[in-house]
């Protein structure tokens, strides 16, 4: 029997549970059919091999037919919403032939996230970790983010359904956590929760940064299960430091 965890390079640190994981081309996605949006979505943001020209941004925004009709997120849930379709694998990260960057537009790999948030700090988060690939020391990155929801809150909704009550959840945060391996071996682990709000700090990301252990339990995941030991608990339980 194959071994499933080691058929993709994404899943070498580790693979959390979803409701159905989608194995794109160049990325995983963990769905939630109870929030009609990923939990989370799973990438190595460089394969630190010569992509040649770069292909342009393919904004083909479009339901993931993969997923059944009552538990996926439609165009119209989002239209007029003010609430952006943000990417979780960002277009930006995937740019290396137009299949790999069209996946990206799926609605499986979007999550609502207020304007304010997903063109300011957000992009210039998902920016910071492409610098980080590509330092000289770096041999490769692993990056999940996904949302969170705190459930003592109250819960804006989207969707347009025809009266259907098919509705989409606003999540209150989205986190991304990092894992990077140098050239010796070691590995370091970031981890960043961002409030969805209109009025977030775009200025400073040191903000922002919190425990891997505080997203697992906020996500309700485990990340990084195929590594373990005494240092790798104790990076998990501490707020990282800042590489940039």
């Amino acid at each position: 029997m194959t071994n499933l965890p080691e058929t993709r390079p994404e899943m070498r640190y580790g693979l959390p549970a979803a409701d159905e994981i989608i194995f794109n081309r160049f990325y995983i996605t963990g769905y939630s059919f109870y929030f009609r949006q990923a939990k989370w979505a799973l990438e190595t943001v460089n394969s630190n091999e010569d992509p040649g020209p770069y292909v342009d941004r393919m904004d083909n925004f479009r339901s993931d037919l993969r997923v059944p009709t009552m538990f996926r997120a439609e165009l119209n849930d989002y239209r007029g919403s003010g609430f952006d379709r943000g990417h979780l694998v960002a277009s930006a990260n995937q740019r290396e032939g137009e299949y790999q960057n069209s996946e990206t537009f799926l609605l499986s790999n979007m999550s609502p996230q207020r304007p304010e948030l997903n063109r300011r700090i957000w992009r210039t988060l998902e920016k910071k970790v492409r610098e980080l690939d590509s330092a000289p020391n770096i041999l490769e990155t692993f990056s999940i983010c996904g949302p969170i929801f705190n459930f003592n809150q109250s819960v804006e909704v989207i969707g347009d359904r025809d009266g259907n009550e098919v509705t989409i959840p606003i999540p209150h945060a989205h986190f991304k956590a990092i894992l990077s391996e140098d050239r010796a071996g070691m590995l370091d682990f970031y981890a960043f929760i961002i409030p969805n709000e209109p009025n977030v700090n775009d200025t400073d990301l040191a903000e922002f940064l919190s425990p891997t252990e505080e997203v697992e339990y906020k996500a309700g995941i485990f990340l990084w299960d195929k590594v373990s030991g005494t240092r790798v608990e104790s990076k998990k339980k501490q707020a990282g430091h800042v590489w940039w």
